[in-house]
């Protein structure tokens, strides 16, 4: 039978990182592993609260879950890399690392049908579910790799231009069956061992965004397959720790990530274009709202943004700012 480690991440989310661990044990119920509840240095309590109740509930008598803290918040993937690196109790080796969002939990079936999923599809490397709101709502997670095309689409959204460039589109129309993809969320996230020794961990040099898209791009550059696993449902709440759905201006980590992806990956001459299609993307977007007369949505200023970082960072040299010196952008669970 394979051997399962899952790794939850929080950072000021305690409440529902231990919904999350509860909804994992009863899937990992019969499945040899263990969970790591990894706290990134929250400096909230949460570390105590999490562990508090992980022993008081019996969860850790047998080291079924640890509760262990990070020392930094390095972002998401530095956090989820210090989980996947925790040794397992027993000195039991991992088939697969399963990664769970603290703001997540698991529908009855949904770790099984991902285990089972890569068992009977061995160039598989990462496989993610299907996630709905709490209301049921359907989130998009499946996605193509990022382009200069599809950020010109994603930008103009406008209808032509989207059926002109249906096939560069970046969010892939919700999938219906279980489908190989470019790149899928991490909320909810299996990865084979084999692959995680070819190719390493998350880049740490991300500190939230674009992690795992560099992971299955890189992935892929090594072989190994990205699938969209409709069976495997998960519920998840989104952006509870980041606050993406209240930005007012769109913050510098988010830039920062976005950069490092495409020079890293494709060049700085193709992070310069591809920040030029976004901008006339944005542009063709403008004028139509300003047609229509609606009102614009998103970040106030995004282009503008875009466009000063960009040049910053390119006539500077790539050079990432640290992000421990970054104030915190995580907002704290209130419950």
């Amino acid at each position: 039978m394979a051997i399962l480690k899952t790794v939850i991440l929080n950072y000021r989310t305690a409440r529902m990182a231990l919904q999350a661990t509860e909804s994992a044990l009863r899937e990992m119920e019969g499945i040899p592993g263990g969970i790591v509840l990894v706290d990134n240095d929250s400096g909230d309590g949460s570390y105590e609260r999490m562990s508090d109740e992980a022993e008081t509930r019996g969860w850790t008598r047998d080291g079924r879950v640890q509760v262990v803290q990070s020392g930094r918040n390095g972002g998401f993937g530095a956090g989820n890399n210090v989980g996947i690196g925790t040794a397992l109790p027993g000195g039991l080796a991992p088939d697969y690392t399963y990664i769970l969002n603290s703001d997540a939990w698991l529908e009855p079936g949904a770790l099984v049908r991902l285990i089972a999923h890569m068992q009977a599809n061995p160039a598989c490397g990462i496989a993610g579910s299907y996630i709905c709101g709490p209301e049921g709502d359907q989130h998009y997670t499946a996605f193509r790799f990022p382009t200069a095309a599809g950020e010109f689409e994603a930008a103009a959204r406008t209808g032509v231009l989207s059926r002109l460039l249906r096939g560069k589109v970046i969010a892939l129309p919700l999938p219906q069956a279980t489908r190989s993809v470019d790149w899928a969320a991490g909320a909810s996230m299996i990865l084979r061992q084999d692959m995680l020794d070819e190719i390493g961990l998350f880049d740490e040099t991300f500190f939230l965004y674009f992690e795992e898209t560099d992971l299955c791009l890189r992935a892929a550059r090594a072989g190994w397959r990205t699938d969209y696993v409709r069976d495997s449902v998960v519920v998840h709440i989104g952006s509870v720790s980041t606050g993406m759905g209240s930005w007012k201006r769109i913050p510098a980590y988010w830039l920062d990530s976005r950069l490092h992806y495409y020079v890293k990956n494709h060049g700085t001459t193709y992070a310069a274009i591809v920040t030029l299609a976004q901008l006339a993307g944005g542009s063709v977007c403008r004028l139509r709202l300003l047609l229509t007369g609606r009102p614009p949505a998103g970040p106030e200023a995004f282009h503008r943004d875009l466009a000063r970082h960009t040049w910053r960072r390119l006539t500077r040299g790539h050079n990432m700012p640290p992000h421990l010196a970054m104030a915190r952008p995580m907002i704290e669970d209130k419950q």
